[in-house]
């Protein structure tokens, strides 16, 4: 608990006790206190609706509960300046914010930790993301994905949850057979030799190149095997080649998994068929027509869904409930997918699947990340000037780098459509989002270098914080203060953005502050607090900006 927390956790127990020596309640009767921060900044800095909670019990208008509630308030202990009574009842504090200097000892003590809470208490959370099909390069919206899923996943493990990272790997199924069907055309035109392509194949450069090497690793000697001893042969090269490559560049993109799982070891270990099974002992499927139905409908979802077709194949569902009743049972207590803008119908009949199964589907959490637009030169860009093919993310992070890609992708909820300006990532200006957090903390660090050219330390001086006086200073400080909450929060709500637009504020506040007050004057004691003021915010940004994957530079 930090300094902010403490306070708000002083001033509840003052608000009980009040209402305790105005005889408007016994202890035991008063509801929980819940104190938030009013829109206007006019209306203090914390307020509370108690005096309306305890209408029924004190048998008055909450205005006289109110105003006999501040009247029995220990301001002192409770760090209030000033208290208000307004409108129907509510009670406006204004805080005595010099308490607040506390935090930058507490900064100081957990260095890099700091920002991180025990609020997740060790939960459990399976958090998927990104899951391409290994059939070519990772494109726009797997980037969009990449960068949410992992900040979360940093996000989630700073709020104390105990996170697993996982790729699931679409290995199975005809879309694998396509590739191998494509791979199989571009060898052949490599040794140059007839080829049909498939009419549905993939024609990105990444399956051109790879039907070259494979050229040049094998020779012809692949031509000469049975047509099944073939394509099998050249599908595993192919996956293998690819989803190597998917690695390196998520690698590059400073994402990493823990786990990843292969649809194919579902079919081997017989997860798919027993799913199957399992549904149709509980009740929950039909036959028509020759095919298996999952009884959907029964469960939330638009419409029952087949789950074997007449041939006695799986549809692509199939695996999926598999692979989910797979995740239940590896016991985790919260089950994240973000998934790109197409898997919207998805969501309902997963859930149902899963209800089905036996299984609470309120501990599936889905995250669909909308459509990302490219722009450059104040045009929207389809395609990559190298190659000529759709942009990829080795495009993107060749063209504006890994920084500012992550961020900008970080910083709208998944839920909103973004678009990317090219031009805007790699300027350095303050309209530049990320070069106007990044230039914040370098803009530190120049301070810093200024006082180490005079001899001046820069250190933490506990000693010399009472000189921050002025409603800047208490504004930074809060902020510093909020920063644990804050992650915490964003961690509860799946809502990984919050912890950006709290770097973008954290920057706009030291900006303004850096114009309005100079550190490094003849008052030796302000200089020293002044520069352990901008030591905190130099650790919550370098802090923030490595939740979100992104370095905080010295110079810019």
């Amino acid at each position: 608990m930090n300094a902010l927390e403490r306070m708000q956790e002083v001033l509840k127990l003052e608000l009980r006790a009040a209402a305790v020596r105005a005889g408007l309640a016994a202890e035991e009767e008063i509801p929980s206190v819940h104190l938030e921060v009013p829109r206007e900044k006019t209306h203090g800095d914390l307020a509370t609706n108690l005096a309306m909670q305890l209408t029924r019990i004190a048998r008055q208008n909450p205005r006289q509960i109110a105003t006999a509630i501040v009247d029995n308030l220990d301001r002192k202990k409770a760090f209030i300046k000033e208290v208000q009574v307004a409108g129907p009842g509510f009670i406006n504090f204004f805080i005595d914010r010099s308490f607040l200097t506390a935090v930058l000892t507490e900064m100081a003590a957990l260095g890099e930790r700091y920002g991180t809470s025990d609020a997740g208490a060790g939960e459990k959370v399976l958090v998927e993301f990104v899951s391409a099909n290994p059939t070519g390069s990772l494109h726009l919206g797997h980037a969009r994905g990449a960068a949410i899923g992992d900040v979360l996943c940093n996000v989630l493990n700073a709020a104390g949850y105990d996170v697993t990272r996982e790729y699931y790997i679409n290995d199975a199924g005809n879309q694998m057979n396509l590739m191998a069907l494509s791979l199989e055309a571009r060898y052949r035109e490599a040794l140059g030799l007839d080829a049909a392509f498939p009419e549905d194949g993939y024609r990105g450069q990444d399956i051109a190149d790879l039907g070259r090497k494979l050229a040049d690793d094998e020779g012809d000697r692949l031509v000469h095997l049975s047509d099944d001893e073939r394509l099998t042969t050249i599908r595993e090269y192919g996956l293998k080649h690819l989803l190597e490559k998917i690695k390196q560049d998520l690698e590059d993109y400073r994402v990493r998994f823990d786990s990843w799982f292969s649809e194919t070891s579902l079919h081997q270990s017989g997860a798919v068929k027993e799913a199957v099974e399992t549904l149709t002992r509980l009740g929950h499927t039909y036959e028509k027509e020759g095919a298996v139905w999952l009884k959907a409908s029964a469960f939330g979802d638009d419409k029952d869904r087949v789950l074997v077709k007449q041939d006695g194949s799986f549809t692509y569902i199939t695996p999926d409930i598999a692979y989910h009743r797979d995740k239940y049972n590896r016991g985790f207590d919260r089950i994240v997918n973000i998934f790109g803008a197409d898997h919207h119908g998805y969501v309902p009949r997963m859930k149902a699947a899963m209800a089905a199964l036996g299984f609470d589907p309120e501990k599936m959490t889905f995250l669909i990340t909308q459509m990302v637009k490219l722009y450059q030169g104040g045009e929207l860009v389809k395609m990559s000037k190298r190659t000529g093919k759709a942009i990829t993310l080795v495009d993107l992070m060749e063209e504006v780098g890994v920084d500012a890609t992550r961020y900008i992708f970080a910083m709208r909820s998944p839920d909103s459509h973004l678009d990317f300006d090219m031009d805007l990532a790699v300027s350095h200006s303050n309209d530049n989002p990320v070069f106007y957090v990044q230039y914040a903390h370098a803009r530190i660090n120049s301070v810093f270098q200024q006082a180490g050219d005079q001899g001046i330390p820069v250190a933490l001086d506990p000693e010399s914080l009472s000189a921050l006086t002025e409603e800047q200073e208490h504004d930074l400080l809060q902020k510093l203060a909020e920063f644990p909450g804050e992650v915490a929060v964003a961690a509860e709500q799946m809502a990984p953005h919050r912890v950006v637009r709290y770097l973008h504020e954290l920057a706009t506040q030291l900006h303004s502050y850096y114009n309005a007050h100079r550190v490094i004057q003849e008052d030796e004691t302000l200089t020293r607090a002044r520069l352990s003021l901008l030591i905190g915010v130099a650790q919550a940004l370098k802090n923030g900006l490595s939740l979100i994957g992104v370095h905080a530079p010295e110079k810019m």
